[in-house]
C-alpha cells in the first residue's frame, strides 16, 4: 500500500468542472500510480457509486487495484461480485490529474453530488473524497459530532486501535 492522504481543503470549481487538487494529495496520487514518471500526469479512479452516495471517492491506482483483486477473488456469478463490479467498475470514472494539478469533473459527476462553485476535499486513508461543502457540513461533520458525543468526555478515540491488527 502506498502513502496515505491527510488533511482537508476547499477549492473553487470553474464552469468547465476543473478543480485544483490539494498539492499534498497530488504527491500521494503520483506515488501510488505505478506508471507515473516525472512530467507525466498521474492517474486515479473516481467512484461515484449508488444513489445513496453524496460524494465522489477518489482512489489511487494502487488502492483501486486492491479493491479489484478482492472483487476478483469472489466467485464468478455471485451476486456480491456482480454488485461490487457494478459499483466499482461500472459507476466509476478513470481520469488523470492535468499538468496544472487539476481534475476535470464531468457534468454527470458534478450533478450527482450537486457540486457547483466550491468543492470540499477530505482525506480518507488511501482514498479521498470530494463533497459539496454544505452537504459535508450537514451530514458528515454532524455524524462525527454525534458519534463523539456518545463517548465519555475523557475517552481517547485511539483506544479503538488497541488490539487492532496491523496491515
Amino acid at each position: 500500500m502506498g502513502r496515505r492522504f491527510r488533511g482537508e481543503s476547499q477549492h473553487k470549481v470553474d464552469n468547465k468542472g476543473r478543480v485544483s487538487i490539494p498539492a499534498s494529495f497530488r504527491r500521494v496520487i503520483e506515488a501510488s500510480d505505478p506508471n507515473w514518471t516525472a512530467g507525466a500526469t498521474p492517474e486515479l479512479v473516481i467512484v461515484y457509486g449508488d444513489h445513496r452516495r453524496d460524494y465522489l471517492e477518489c482512489y489511487t491506482i494502487e488502492a483501486i487495484e486492491e479493491v479489484d483483486s478482492k472483487i476478483d477473488a469472489l466467485p464468478r456469478g455471485a451476486m456480491e461480485r456482480k454488485m461490487l463490479q457494478r459499483l466499482f467498475h461500472g459507476q466509476s470514472f478513470p481520469t488523470s490529474v492535468d499538468e496544472t494539478g487539476r481534475l476535470v469533473l464531468p457534468a454527470k459527476l458534478r450533478a450527482k453530488i450537486d457540486l457547483d462553485g466550491e468543492a470540499f476535499f477530505i482525506a480518507a486513508g488511501d482514498t479521498f473524497q470530494i463533497w459539496k461543502p454544505q452537504t459535508y457540513e450537514a451530514q458528515e461533520a454532524a455524524r462525527t459530532e454525534e458519534w463523539l458525543d456518545k463517548l465519555p468526555e475523557d475517552f481517547d478515540p485511539l483506544e479503538f486501535l488497541d488490539g487492532a491488527q496491523g496491515g
